[in-house]
């Protein structure tokens, strides 16, 4: 529903005029956004990126500043932005290494698995009604089964083999619910959906041959039902038997034999967690490449195959050297991207070449993701949003307080996820996910009475402008809040005038400045 303006919020969109043309929001301008130029290559990661650019004649851009390193890293981490007070606590410190300890710090905070529990839910297609239909129980168990993998620090090959070989209740046993989430439960369907997820191959790219042999790995996995509603079994089903007319061979070509009595499930699983794999560690760090990057070195990150190299061999291979070295720990993932001077580049591209995105001489901008995005709102507000299910299991309405990326079920009903570019969760493609900006969802932003409503009314700018007792200091806070960070001098002369000369009443003058600013690139994208 659209807003009726008063003259007072005509004012409001000069101001997001101005300030959208100041503070950047292009992310065009170097202030606030860079830092000194980028140093030597501190890591192997820094130097084959470093390495690269030189051979193509491309020079990275310059360091991100703190402010800018503060809002990312939070949300490339923990899904969340920072409070004012720990963005102006960063922003005012002066260790040298406090980059390397807020790093450390997010990888430790529970949120991490918040975030990273929505991000595997989209891969491992956690959705509770069609065309899944794991049911709102089963869903909201495999949810909490991931979150608690990740909170507990599981290691990648232990998470992937629970998920390939565990049997029992889709209730009981959570992980059972990954070929559950299978639309396709024939072999061929099992075989390619576990490629897609954990190889990062697509079936098109496969002869079917290969899936013929690699589906008797996965055909005998039987499904029942209980007593209970809804609740189903899964199992290795002996009384299945293999297909006498076909070999089963693994896809890097090796011919196995399986035992009597053995799960083949179990003996994929062996094959596919084991180190010298040529596909299992590059497809996760590829993909922990692409979420924090915006871009995967191998791109699009589920589209593994010969004629689709990486851009940078070297890179990759590092990375896949380290995942193992490491005993498969996603976190010492994370920490050596984060850590990386190519991860705290600025967003300024500093050439026109094509080549620059592709080869990570930028860090890329990208629109927030639909639940990182109203999770923000709220917390820059202080307001909830309302999420229904369509199945009163365990409950119709969601709690007030519950935020979006924490959300179980992708079922659950919510027009601005839907329209913001939210999975559906039907077939673990990255490219599910829509975080191209439209006009729609501008407008949204600009003239709807949901957000309007969340700035007038929200209780965190009615306390901001209580606690302030000068203007200056009220200002100040509403950036830190909003963008965590101080405002230029530049904007601050905006706002100025446009107090003296529109006239309006300090509180609407505030309102009106964080609805400019929640409507800024700024505040819209990672940067």
């Amino acid at each position: 529903m659209m807003g009726t303006r008063s003259n007072t919020r005509q004012l409001g969109w000069h101001l997001a005029l101005c300030l959208g043309l100041i503070a950047g929001v292009a992310l065009c301008q170097v202030e606030p956004f860079e830092g000194p130029p980028v140093g030597p290559a501190r890591s192997v990661i820094d130097q084959a990126v470093f390495s690269r650019l030189a051979q193509m004649g491309i020079r990275p851009s310059r360091r991100c500043s703190d402010a800018v390193f503060v809002r990312r890293v939070y949300l490339d981490l923990i899904g969340t932005l920072p409070e004012a007070e720990q963005a102006r606590s960063f922003l005012q410190d002066r260790d040298p290494n406090k980059r390397a300890a807020l790093i450390d710090a997010l990888l430790c905070d529970q949120r991490f698995a918040d975030y990273w529990a929505m991000r595997w839910a989209d891969v491992l297609r956690v959705k509770a009604e069609f065309p899944i239909n794991l049911w709102p129980n089963a869903a909201q168990a495999y949810h909490r089964w991931i979150r608690m993998a990740i909170s507990e620090g599981y290691t990648y090959d232990r998470f992937v083999r629970e998920l390939l070989t565990s049997n029992g209740s889709n209730f009981r046993v959570p992980q059972v619910n990954f070929y559950r989430a299978v639309q396709d439960k024939g072999p061929v369907g099992m075989a390619q959906a576990v490629a897609l997820t954990f190889m990062g191959v697509r079936a098109q790219t496969w002869p079917d041959q290969t899936w013929q042999q690699m589906a008797l790995f996965f055909s005998q996995i039987g499904f029942k039902a209980t007593g209970e509603w809804k609740e189903q079994i899964v199992f290795h089903d002996k009384t299945k038997r293999l297909d006498p007319g076909l070999s089963p061979i693994l896809p890097d070509g090796r011919q196995v034999s399986i035992p009597d009595g053995v799960d083949p499930r179990s003996v994929f699983a062996d094959w596919l967690i084991d180190p010298r794999n040529p596909w299992f560690a590059r497809s996760v760090v590829n993909r922990i490449w692409y979420w924090l990057m915006g871009r995967g070195i191998i791109h699009e990150p589920d589209d593994i195959r010969l004629d689709n190299p990486p851009s940078n061999p070297e890179l990759l291979a590092y990375l896949e050297k380290e995942l193992i070295q490491s005993g498969f720990d996603l976190r010492h993932i994370y920490r050596l991207i984060a850590n990386s001077q190519v991860y705290q580049l600025s967003c300024i591209s500093p050439s026109d070449d094509p080549n620059a995105g592709p080869n990570f001489a930028y860090y890329q901008p990208r629109r927030l993701d639909a639940e990182v995005l109203i999770d923000a709102i709220c917390q820059v507000t202080g307001t909830f949003e309302t999420y229904s299910s369509m199945i009163p299991e365990p409950f119709t309405f969601v709690p007030a307080d519950q935020r979006a990326i924490c959300l179980p079920d992708g079922s659950i009903t919510s027009s601005f996820l839907d329209q913001f570019g939210r999975p559906p969760r039907d077939t673990g493609l990255v490219g599910e996910r829509n975080n191209q900006i439209s006009a729609k969802q501008r407008l949204h932003m600009l003239n709807s009475s949901h957000i309007q409503r969340k700035i007038e009314q929200g209780p965190r700018l009615r306390a901001i402008l209580g606690s302030s007792r000068q203007p200056q200091q009220a200002i100040n806070r509403i950036y830190l809040t909003i963008l965590s960070r101080f405002p230029t001098q530049k904007e601050v002369q905006t706002i100025q005038a446009y107090l003296q000369a529109g006239q309006i009443r300090w509180p609407m003058a505030m309102h009106d400045l964080a609805w400019a600013l929640v409507n800024t690139s700024e505040f819209l994208y990672r940067h």
